[in-house]
């Protein structure tokens, strides 16, 4: 389809209120795509995404093989190999952001195609609620005080028993809210940079306030920019695809599953037009030609999201230029991909 050129200071703003600017109009065909939120069930739960509120004791893989199983066929009678019927069967789920066994609350959950997106959504900023206990009467002013002390960026060492190399790295504490303090108990919110142990937080409180302290209970609140509020336990998804089998009614399925687009909504993002998406993902960096609309705060190096006029995740890429620059120029590569999400035949080839 024919694309007409527009002036880059236009703005739009899609459902979920992030602001565009133009940079040229375009049309998208129907023929080719599907807008998220118009997949058919077995589409949409293999590009599927979970806030799953993951329980105290097992680890976040056993979680994730666990959901990977609701969806698993069942023998209708045991030592058969006649398997009960079934629309699907997912051959993976993963997750994003572990959390040790013992803690609970947001652990974004991606099925087969979606895992595709856990790098973009390791990257994301978490909150937390935390019961820490001192180990010695402290004075609540000094404690509050502390607190505020450790807004900004701070040097953390990661504990004995973490997946990464103990060295020391700077970590930026967004918030630091004391909720209650209850003797030696207290509570606080915490909006951190990924990477922040909350553990290792803790220590380090204690030992500001020249004490020891641990973490006595952690919760995740929020992931990148999933929430706590839309989260669903174990129990929820299974009840759900049980009552999809029995009933064939998707509602409860589509309002625990989310489309994976959701788990880029913290990432700035580039809209292409339809002619661009087949080289895209073919691997071909993004040149300035193919952009139809961008969002207003891209820096260069940025992680991006480079989406579809239907609003389909194409695919992850690096930014080469910022916003400014993807403004002003006419020719050049605006963004190298790092992980191509849409299978290639989605669009047809134009080049």
């Amino acid at each position: 389809m024919k694309d007409t050129e527009n002036s880059p200071t236009d703005t739009h703003q899609d459902a979920e209120n992030t602001e565009y600017l133009t940079k040229s109009r375009a049309k998208t065909d129907p023929k080719h795509g599907c807008p998220p939120d118009k997949r058919d069930i077995e589409t949409h739960i293999k590009n599927g995404l979970i806030i799953l509120d993951k329980p105290k004791g097992p680890t976040s893989h056993q979680v994730a093989a666990w959901v990977r199983d609701i969806f698993k066929p069942q023998l209708e009678k045991p030592g058969t190999s006649e398997a009960s019927e079934r629309i699907f069967s997912l051959k993976k789920a993963g997750h994003s952001g572990t959390l040790d066994p013992g803690v609970t609350g947001v652990l974004p959950t991606l099925l087969e195609n979606a895992t595709k997106i856990i790098p973009a959504l390791v990257r994301g900023k978490k909150e937390y609620i935390c019961l820490m206990q001192l180990h010695t009467d402290i004075p609540q002013k000094q404690i509050t005080e502390t607190a505020r002390s450790f807004v900004g960026k701070i040097q953390q060492m990661p504990p004995v028993k973490s997946a990464v190399k103990r060295q020391l790295r700077t970590r930026e504490i967004y918030t630091l809210d004391i909720l209650e303090i209850d003797k030696r108990d207290v509570l606080f919110k915490s909006e951190v940079e990924a990477g922040t142990y909350i553990r290792t937080l803790c220590t380090d409180f204690g030992k500001k306030l020249k004490t020891q302290a641990h973490m006595q209970e952690l919760r995740r609140t929020m992931a990148g920019s999933l929430p706590e509020e839309q989260s669903h336990t174990l129990q929820d998804i299974k009840d759900a695809y049980e009552f999809y089998k029995e009933e064939k009614n998707e509602k409860f399925l589509r309002d625990i599953i989310k489309p994976l687009e959701t788990g880029v909504m913290h990432l700035q993002k580039i809209i292409i037009k339809d002619s661009a998406i087949s080289a895209i993902c073919h691997g071909a960096p993004l040149r300035i030609c193919g952009i139809a609309k961008y969002t207003k705060d891209i820096k260069t190096n940025d992680i991006i999201a480079i989406m579809s006029l239907k609003g389909e995740l194409v695919a992850l890429a690096e930014s080469t230029m910022n916003t400014t620059e993807i403004q002003e120029k006419d020719k050049g590569i605006a963004a190298k991909i790092t992980r191509v999400i849409m299978p290639e035949n989605t669009y047809p080839r134009t080049w």
